[in-house]
């Protein structure tokens, strides 16, 4: 007795980076298999498999023109995708936040350090103690 084909979800659609590739040279517009295969460089019965799995997502619809089958992206079940990254927004915001305060606070200090090491009229030059010289041992 044949199996039941399990259903694909999103998540399991994108995760494979052909399929990734398929859904960006989708998402410049409709598309023959043959320019999706000129595009992204896979053998044919790849992307022909891995266009079956991006529809049982709900991912790409098709339609005939001719003989031909044109395929194009279906936005709405990426909702799904978006709607979970974005449980992380806040997260990496915070993150991107505190590496940025980090590196100008030490940029300030890297300012601060070469403008009080530049000679003045009237003032010796600050020069580090021996033998640490420019960071490195002499």
């Amino acid at each position: 007795m044949p199996r039941a084909r399990a259903a694909v979800d999103v998540f399991q659609a994108v995760a494979d980076p052909s399929r990734r590739r398929i859904l960006l040279a989708l998402a410049r517009g409709e598309r023959t298999v043959t320019q999706i295969i000129e595009s992204i460089t896979l053998p044919q019965p790849s992307v022909s498999k891995h266009l079956g799995v991006l529809r049982a997502a709900g991912l790409v619809a098709v339609r005939r023109r001719g003989r031909e089958r044109m395929y194009a992206v279906r936005g709405e079940p990426l909702r799904e995708v978006r709607d979970w990254a974005d449980t992380f927004k806040k997260h990496w915001d915070q993150h991107l936040s505190r590496i940025k305060s980090r590196a100008e606070r030490t940029a300030r200090r890297g300012k601060e350090s070469r403008d009080s090491s530049q000679a003045t009229p009237g003032k010796a030059p600050v020069i580090p103690p021996w033998p640490v010289w420019k960071g490195k041992y002499l």
